[in-house]
């Protein structure tokens, strides 16, 4: 039995990708709350949660080796069909300032890794948001 729901564990990731560079920006708070507020997954999610489910996850990740432990219990608490959802969210977070840097890039492959994303279907995922950001 997991000990966070997966509507956590998806917000947990959001997270850790927003703050993987130090700096989480508007926008990906932005893409964060439109997520919580738009997929299905957070149909019944109370969105009055997500500040402190978001603040709880970077207290973890505050913590010696808080990155493994955060990924430890996203990985526990993600069914199968929901780790694709996972990958795709945190593309998301780290395409919202529309560069993705090498922390995130290091970031995604060790969430590619730890959840067992396939890499065709990681590379239609990153693909997806590219044509979702681009610009003129």
């Amino acid at each position: 039995m997991s000990t966070i729901a997966p509507e956590t564990a998806l917000i947990y990731v959001m997270v850790t990708m927003s703050a993987v560079d130090s700096a989480m920006s508007d926008n990906e708070l932005r893409t964060i709350g439109g997520i919580v507020k738009h997929l299905p997954i957070f149909r019944h999610f109370d969105t009055e949660r997500l500040i402190p489910v978001a603040r709880e996850c970077a207290s973890i990740l505050q913590e010696d080796g808080g990155l493994d432990a955060v990924f430890g219990l996203v990985k526990d608490a993600l069914p199968p069909h929901l780790r694709e959802t996972a990958y795709a969210v945190a593309v998301e977070i780290a395409s919202a300032d529309l560069s993705v840097g090498q922390e995130e890039l290091r970031l995604l492959q060790l969430l590619r890794d730890t959840l067992g994303i396939e890499k065709l279907i990681a590379a239609a995922i990153e693909r997806g948001a590219r044509a979702r950001h681009a610009t003129a």
